[in-house]
């Protein structure tokens, strides 16, 4: 079957999909739109494009696509204020959070850029009290064995297991009632991670619609990231699969009342 298929009594020969495909797949000749490559990517362009709904794509269906209508635009100050609110939350309620949140957060991260579209990030949500608890407990260890040969990370980790050793305190998933990490196959490295980060920071923005709030679980990344083996043996991922990204979620258990401010600016121009 062609990659393309063209309602003739619809396509008013407008050349759109052709000049906004970005691997030069399609061309135009007298008839309209025809396939003239294979290397679709299915970025859905072409068919997003047509102002007429005139073209689909095997790859992209129109069946599939959602019309924008009247979609409103946030104004520069809104999306600058609302991009500005966004923090990294470290102390959660004990509530449990719906699973069927979990999946709205995760279907809105599936929707992020990745490279050439080659998407390939799945996902394991853990909210099990144990589990998560176990979790902990591995990467600490993990950073003990660390601090015991001196590596690079060996001041950063000791005040942390210094703590959890002495009080209990999650110092890795801050008692966030969720993770979910991201995985993908070891041999899509490193885009395979790549694809991860910009699908968990989707996540991360789109959390407070919901009232949910995330934070990175950069210790936990780390130490899947090292092959440590006591941790990835409690994640039981099939072999060829690898941790590219892990975020904690759950409910805020403060408010916050300002915004908060970054380090200067640090640009160039050429």
């Amino acid at each position: 079957m062609d990659l393309i298929q063209v309602n003739q009594e619809k396509c008013i020969r407008c050349g759109l999909c052709a000049t906004v495909c970005p691997t030069d797949v399609i061309g135009m000749d007298s008839s309209g739109p025809k396939t003239i490559g294979q290397h679709c990517i299915a970025c859905g362009h072409c068919v997003a494009v047509c102002p007429e709904e005139a073209l689909d794509n095997i790859k992209a269906p129109l069946a599939n696509q959602t019309p924008l209508g009247e979609t409103p635009v946030l104004d520069s100050d809104t999306a600058a204020r609302f991009l500005r609110s966004r923090r990294s939350i470290r102390s959660y309620k004990e509530t449990t959070v719906p699973r069927e949140k979990i999946l709205q957060l995760l279907s809105i991260a599936r929707l992020a850029p990745t490279g050439g579209n080659t998407q390939g990030v799945s996902y394991l949500v853990i909210d099990n009290k144990a589990t998560l608890r176990k979790i902990t407990a591995a990467v600490v260890d993990w950073m003990e064995e660390e601090i015991k040969k001196n590596s690079p990370w060996a001041a950063y980790f000791s005040g942390n297991v210094t703590k959890y050793r002495k009080t209990g305190k999650d110092v890795i998933l801050r008692s966030a009632p969720c993770l979910i990490i991201a995985k993908a196959p070891k041999d899509f490295m490193p885009r395979g991670r790549d694809n991860a980060h910009f699908s968990l920071t989707y996540a991360e923005l789109f959390a407070p619609t919901i009232e949910l709030g995330t934070c990175w679980a950069g210790y936990f990344e780390a130490c899947a990231l090292s092959g440590y083996q006591p941790l990835l043996n409690l994640l039981q991922l099939p072999e060829k699969m690898a941790v590219t990204g892990g975020l904690m979620v759950g409910y805020p258990r403060f408010s916050y009342k300002r915004l908060v401010d970054r380090s200067p600016l640090d640009v160039a121009f050429q």
